[in-house]
């Protein structure tokens, strides 16, 4: 049997270390990073320190939210994850925190975040919040992802949402701006996992998750992944489009959005997990240097 690999330190974290994995650090912070960038959008040149103050709060209440919501996913996929060799390292995974511990450290935080986000934010970017905490740790933890091979499609929604979030922070409303960010999440969110599942798909196989390449095969995955990255790109020219960027922002779309397309080719045409490895990674790339031109246009130009 192989042995699991684990981060470092992991096999002698502290309590705190442990449930401090518990929230995927490295996803909220792209989370968190997201819904920045609605924040920031959202304000017409530079912010007023009550506008920073407001986007402070607003990142901490959306990250201890975020934190809570993938807290209780790793309760949920507990028995899925020690069979996966990327989280059976997890301390819910290992047994080192109980179901109790789990439950009560994912409440406490989504209590918390949302009390905050109600008192010092405004109501409506609570409602948001804890709506796509519903949406992600059970419509798509619970049920969508052991049933359907289009969960990452359908629970996609609520990956999408952090910008959406941010927005609504600053300005108490759902602008068509933040629907347009939105949609660039929602369209990135298949071909990013469905890259990564394509060299796992042993994990998910032995996992019994539904995922594509576990139940169209490899093939239909990557022609799948190469047609999403065509309609990333069509959907990455919108904030130029309407006006929400200039021609600093439509370079960088181009060229990312270009070169995503590219790695779909190449994964549809010939492929190799070191390839696919390759795209998941640069996926995430694409999506943080994406939004971080939005950041420089907006106050360059």
């Amino acid at each position: 049997m192989n042995a699991v690999p684990s981060p470092p330190g992991a096999r002698s974290m502290s309590r705190f270390a442990q449930f401090h994995a518990l929230t995927k650090p490295r996803v909220v912070q792209l989370i968190v990073f997201c819904a920045l960038i609605g924040m920031v959008l959202a304000v017409p040149g530079l912010p007023t320190l009550a506008e920073l103050r407001v986007a402070a709060l607003a990142c901490l209440g959306i990250w201890l939210v975020a934190g809570a919501a993938a807290a209780f996913n790793c309760l949920v996929e507990k028995g899925i994850d020690a069979k996966m060799r990327r989280t059976a390292w997890r301390p819910t995974a290992k047994g080192e925190l109980s179901d109790l511990q789990a439950l009560l450290f994912s409440a406490g935080l989504c209590a918390a975040g949302s009390w905050l986000l109600y008192a010092w934010v405004n109501p409506l970017t609570m409602w948001l919040t804890l709506a796509t905490f519903v949406g992600y740790a059970v419509v798509y933890t619970v049920i969508l992802k052991p049933l359907t091979p289009q969960n990452i499609v359908i629970g996609g929604a609520s990956g999408a949402m952090p910008p959406v979030l941010g927005w609504t922070a600053m300005t108490g409303e759902v602008g068509p701006q933040a629907l347009i960010l939105f949609l660039i999440i929602f369209l990135w969110t298949p071909p990013h996992f469905w890259a990564l599942a394509l060299y796992r798909v042993e994990d998910y196989r032995k996992s019994g998750l539904p995922m594509l390449p576990v139940t169209h095969g490899n093939e239909f995955t990557r022609l799948q992944i190469l047609l999403y990255t065509l309609v990333l790109f069509a959907a990455c020219l919108l904030p130029f489009a309407y006006g929400m960027s200039s021609w600093l922002y439509l370079l960088a779309a181009v060229v990312l959005s270009g070169a995503f397309c590219v790695y779909g080719f190449r994964l549809w045409r010939e492929y190799s997990d070191a390839l696919a490895r390759k795209t998941f990674r640069f996926s995430l790339i694409h999506l943080s240097a994406l939004f971080a031109a939005l950041l420089v246009d907006h106050y360059l130009f």
